[in-house]
């Protein structure tokens, strides 16, 4: 990953020092006990320090301190991961970029002001029900109809795992017309006909929620980009929602793996301390290595996204993949080197442990992934 500037420095220091005064690791669980994701007014803080504008152009209101938008984002995901906290960080983002990349942005630049804001909060519904992730593929459809404000659609469909879906103002989901074409619509979601369920999570605070799409009246002003350009929309979306997925990983095991290491080195057995055992020094030395691999594959896939790369979705599928497959064993393992205290409640290692969980199946499974490199590993043209 490109180096920070010192403007982006103080920037990442800035939000880190807001996270550590307002989002504890600790406060995770009171919302927890309150039945709450986050709270509104922290997160529209968040949103003054710049943190929702960042893939937004200067034009419609955002602007990025580094002048990469998705750098900058990546390094307060990672400082994210290192508390564990809350806010629509993801969901909001994902949306964002799918806006300010439309052809049509103009005609949304009241909802990506308000975004911007931290006035409202939007998320993006890709995933249905007892289907794996394929967001260029969904079963929702639409159908041209005459609305009392002109032509329109009329929605049906179920979008499944949801973020923030009870708490987000708006939702942004993709469909199939009546002609076959994808295409993507911003929805209210207090519109009639749209339904919220909430739904149960293994993350402290993260929420998740069911929406029912029932004969909703949608207006062509609700279209997000071209029908030609909605594909390209979606990829955009989704490597932007799997490199801040990653970079919260990595802030993750940072954190994890620091918490064990000083465990080690100041829990004594027998007389010495435990980072004094070789067995155990080579299971520090594994960590270490999954770590450096996490932080490089994710900051190799944050460069190719940033920089819109033909091969950037086969990165964002590499960094998913590994982190997937070694994020949740590293902090099983540091759980294992705490001995009985790291498997209680009271201990914060199961906090990070719930995060990663999600993580490892959000946005695809490992095995989806490695079919996805397989797959664009085999139909790259060789070079001439």
């Amino acid at each position: 990953m490109t180096e920070l500037s010192t403007e982006s420095e103080l920037f990442v220091a800035t939000a880190r020092a807001f996270l550590d005064k307002t989002a504890a690791i600790s406060g995770q669980r009171e919302l927890h006990a309150q039945g709450l994701s986050y709270q509104p007014a922290w997160w529209q803080r968040a949103a003054e320090l710049g943190w929702a504008g960042l893939l937004v152009p200067e034009e419609l209101g955002g602007g990025s301190v580094s002048g990469s938008g998705l750098h900058d984002l990546a390094a307060i995901a990672q400082a994210i991961g290192r508390t564990v906290g809350p806010g629509p960080l993801y969901p909001v983002s994902t949306v964002l970029a799918g806006l300010a990349d439309a052809d049509n942005a103009d005609a949304h630049a009241e909802s990506i002001a308000a975004l911007v804001a931290g006035e409202q909060v939007a998320t993006w519904a890709a995933d249905e029900p007892g289907r794996p992730f394929r967001p260029h593929a969904p079963s929702a459809t639409t159908t041209a109809t005459v609305l009392a404000t002109g032509t329109g659609y009329r929605l049906n469909g179920v979008k499944d795992r949801v973020e923030a879906g009870a708490q987000a103002d708006l939702v942004l989901l993709g469909a199939r017309t009546d002609d076959g074409a994808l295409r993507q619509f911003l929805i209210r979601t207090d519109a009639p006909g749209v339904t919220v369920r909430p739904q149960t999570c293994v993350d402290l605070v993260k929420q998740y929620a069911r929406i029912e799409f029932d004969d909703v009246e949608v207006e062509a002003a609700a279209v997000v980009g071209t029908a030609g350009q909605t594909a390209a929309l979606i990829d955009r979306q989704a490597q932007v929602g799997i490199a801040l997925a990653c970079a919260e990983s990595v802030g993750i095991l940072d954190a994890v793996l620091a918490l064990t290491i000083e465990w080690c080195r100041d829990r004594y057995s027998f007389g010495r301390p435990l980072a004094s055992y070789q067995a155990l020094k080579h299971r520090l030395a594994d960590m270490t290595m999954w770590l450096h691999a996490a932080r490089a594959i994710t900051a190799g896939a944050v460069d190719k996204i940033a920089a819109r790369t033909p091969d950037a979705g086969m990165w964002a599928s590499a960094a998913k993949s590994y982190l997937g497959e070694h994020a949740g064993l590293l902090v099983q393992e540091c759980i294992q080197l705490h001995g009985g205290i790291g498997v209680t409640w009271e201990h914060d290692l199961h906090v990070y442990l719930r995060r990663i969980t999600l993580y490892s199946n959000l946005l695809g499974t490992p095995s989806e992934h490695h079919q996805a490199i397989f797959t664009a590993a085999n139909t790259t043209e060789p070079a001439a």
